[in-house]
């Protein structure tokens, strides 16, 4: 090794002596076909005396060599190929080519093979006979390399001097080879190159030359001089660093090799035995191999680096580079689960509440004193009803009502109070906001607060002392708003339940219940003012369903299917009172709120409407033609859908932030407090919660619908479903909606009799949750079963 090392000092010189000599060089015609490769060495300048100054660092040097020696695929293919194709002494013998002759030609991408010129075709390409038997006809530009002074009559003489060369492809040579020609401190052409190695430029040498070059990355760069190549010998320590780079990659592709090799063993698992997915997270360089898969497989590298390791890892494994490819993958090995939910990974969506929002909740839970004690109104005598889902956790609305002496009837809204829990300037609202709402999906709920917080102290819970904000009204026999009161309130909520059993208590019309009874007299009296006012009844069924244990191959799956019942109705239409109400309370005392409304839709001719079944048909129709909503922040607009002159969503603040907003800026005026928020403020807010509102729609509608198909796809393939006709695309082809699972479809119809608001048969030809589609046929009377009801 002594003599391959060299000090500072003579490297530098060395470096100097060859920037001389290239300068001179340049005005006998010398380029190197990159000009990149000189910008090191006439980039020395020299300040005086012996000292010299870098203007560029040797690594630079050795990177840009490497994307230089990427970009030539062989550096024998720039041998022949360039010089063939722009040498004009090669030009000439490419013409004169005689058949005999021996050469090596680029079969394809990956292999070259040797070969005897046969002859020469109409097309100007060569006809040979290569080493395997095959004839070939070959375009000059595929031909690598001619091996000179040799002639070969038969193709089988091919093997004898293939035999030859590989018995003399030793590449340490290359190593002594390189070593002299440093030492001269100049370049070298190829046949220098093989008299040093083997002492001899004859045919066989030169070829083993042309081989080993062609397969060296570490010694020798390619360089141009008087239209033929030369080789340049790279210093000392670009040699180094390109052997030490060459052992980094040997050991990736080391570390390539045995992950594949653990990936092939997990696939062939059966599901119960494939490795936990926390296994693969405890060594760094698998985990650092399963993260690039995962961000591959969900849009979300963290760098084009990891984008490039995914690909490599797939397309080792014989698989596609594709994303679907790699989510694929995940499953088969277990990391991923076989339901997994790609749109909350796509999404980033955060399932858990960090470090930082936990200890603020914690010293939150810790604090019982209340800022709105000594203004609280006392409502625990009334009767409280808590109307919501079956698997609601976030409890944050309920009714109570009485009839007055004179007929008419009062109600009250009561919304629970997180802001007086919360600071709109505190770690619990940034991170309200950054999530702006709860997210519900069949298998899980992703709270907007820690849970803890939001289900035990913000929750209204039955039979216990609970902080509110309560709307009372007043509604004249008409359902007119005769008059209102805001304020802060205790109430202690009795009865929580589901709106199926809220719909079979207000069936039974018990006694004892009559407050929910006028409950719902109270909502049909504002249903049919509003619609009187202009409303649109744009009410769908809707589906829901609960998933259990999900990350099981075959979870349990719960489906209801949820009509326009009567709990739900009367829920509905006091949730949209008071919020018409905290509408007209800020724009009555000049308070900026997130005021929310809706255009008139462009219909000219409502009677048209009136012409379609009512129900989903109509609704659906509604829904096609509504306009989007508008926001304002300084007073109500009005709501044309819903038939009210102003809206603000104040009724559920523990699951959705802009209610919450709402909240403290009423809060404040309660209190006698200057506002926290302005207008302008309160807009900045409210446009980066709507922003990730109609991300979470779209993720708990692509969720719901994955565990519809999911549903179908299970149910037996006979099967028979009601379906309503909503509306037709074309001739044959109409929506649907499914009445079992409340979803909207396209299916071609048997008949062109057939009109909106008919009812037929379907069956589910496939359904795939993976691929989001879903195909439906229209059964004809003969094939419907018995079994269908």
């Amino acid at each position: 090794m002594a003599n391959r090392t060299m000090s500072l000092c003579s490297i530098l010189g060395f470096f100097h002596h060859r920037s001389l000599t290239r300068c001179n060089s340049n005005s006998l015609g010398f380029v190197h076909p990159d000009s990149r490769f000189w910008s090191f060495n006439l980039s020395l300048s020299f300040t005086g005396g012996d000292q010299t100054r870098f203007h560029g660092s040797l690594m630079d040097l050795v990177m840009e060599e490497l994307q230089y020696q990427k970009r030539r695929t062989r550096a024998s293919s720039q041998a022949g190929l360039t010089s063939i194709k722009d040498g004009p002494e090669i030009k000439a013998e490419n013409k004169t080519l005689q058949k005999g002759t021996l050469l090596e030609f680029e079969k394809d991408s990956e292999n070259l093979v040797l070969a005897v010129v046969h002859s020469h075709d109409e097309k100007q390409n060569w006809i040979v006979h290569d080493q395997n038997g095959f004839v070939s006809s070959i375009r000059p530009h595929q031909i690598t390399y001619i091996v000179p002074g040799i002639e070969v009559t038969e193709y089988s003489d091919i093997a004898d001097f293939a035999k030859k060369a590989e018995e003399l492809l030793d590449p340490s040579i290359l190593e002594c080879a390189w070593m002299e020609v440093l030492e001269r401190n100049q370049w070298a052409t190829m046949e220098e190159i093989a008299e040093i190695m083997y002492g001899s430029t004859g045919p066989l040498e030169c070829y083993c030359t042309h081989v080993l070059l062609s397969r060296d990355d570490i010694y020798f760069g390619l360089g141009e001089f008087r239209d033929s190549l030369v080789y340049d010998p790279r210093s000392t320590d670009e040699v180094e660093e390109l052997i030490k780079r060459k052992m980094i990659e040997e050991i990736a592709e080391k570390e390539l090799d045995d992950f594949v090799q653990t990936l092939y063993s997990a696939k062939a698992l059966p599901y119960e035995s494939k490795p936990a997915k926390s296994s693969w997270l405890v060594e760094a360089k698998v985990r650092e191999m399963i993260e690039s898969l995962v961000g591959f497989a969900t849009g979300n590298c963290k760098s084009e680096e990891q984008r490039e390791l995914a690909r490599n890892i797939l397309s080792t494994m014989g698989m596609s580079k594709t994303s679907s490819a790699a989510v694929g993958l995940l499953m088969d090995i277990g990391y991923f689960p076989i339901h997994v939910n790609l749109d909350v990974l796509k999404m980033n969506i955060r399932t858990e509440h960090d470090y930082k929002t936990l200890l603020a909740a914690e010293q939150i839970l810790a604090r019982t004193s209340d800022p709105d004690e000594h203004i609280r109104t006392d409502l625990t005598s009334l009767k409280v009803y808590a109307i919501d889902v079956d698997e609601a956790d976030e409890v944050d609305d309920a009714l109570s009502a009485t009839r007055l002496s004179d007929g008419r009837i009062k109600v009250w809204i009561h919304v629970a109070d997180p802001a007086s829990w919360v600071d709109p300037f505190g770690t619990l609202d940034k991170e309200a906001h950054r999530r702006a709402t709860s997210i519900y999906l069949p298998t899980a709920t992703i709270s907007m607060f820690p849970e803890k917080l939001a289900l035990e102290n913000m929750s209204l819970r039955q039979g216990k002392l609970c902080r509110a904000v309560s709307v009372s009204v007043v509604l004249d026999h008409d359902g007119n708003i005769m008059e209102y009161a805001v304020e802060n309130t205790t109430i202690k909520p009795t009865y929580m339940l589901t709106y199926e059993s809220a719909t079979e208590l207000l069936y039974l019309n018990l006694e004892e219940e009559a407050e929910l009874q006028i409950l719902s007299d109270a909502a049909s009296l504002r249903y049919k003012w509003r619609h009187d006012h202009g409303a649109l009844d744009a009410t769908m069924p809707e589906a829901r369903i609960k998933v259990s244990d999900p990350d099981n191959p075959d979870p349990t799956i719960s489906l209801y299917t949820e009509g326009d019942n009567s709990a739900k109705r009367l829920v509905t239409e006091m949730m949209i009172l008071c919020n018409e109400v905290i509408a007209d309370f800020g724009s009555s005392n000049g308070i900026p709120l997130p005021y929310r409304g809706q255009p008139q839709p462009n219909i000219s001719d409502y009677s048209a409407f009136d012409k379609l079944p009512a129900g989903p048909v109509r609704s659906f129709a509604y829904i096609r033609v509504m306009r989007a909503a508008e926001m304002n922040f300084y007073g109500p607009i009005s709501h044309a859908t819903l038939g009210i002159n102003g809206y603000v969503q104040f009724t559920s603040p523990i699951r959705r932030y802009v209610d919450l907003l709402a909240h403290f800026q009423v809060k404040a005026y309660l209190r006698g407090q200057v506002l926290p928020l302005s207008a302008r403020e309160l807009e900045k807010r409210t446009v980066v919660a709507n922003i990730h509102m109609k991300i979470t729609r779209r993720l708990q509608s692509t969720s719901l619908r994955y565990w519809l198909l999911e549903y179908l796809r299970r149910q037996p393939k006979d099967k028979t479903y009601r379906a309503l006709i909503l509306r037709f695309i074309n001739d044959r082809t109409a929506t649907v909606l499914l009445f079992e699972v409340a979803l909207q479809e396209t299916c071609v119809v048997s008949s062109k009799e057939r009109d909106a608001g008919d009812q037929i048969k379907v069956v589910v030809i496939a359904s795939n949750p993976r691929k989001d589609y879903l195909i439906l046929r229209e059964c004809v009377s003969s094939e419907i079963i018995s079994t269908f009801a």
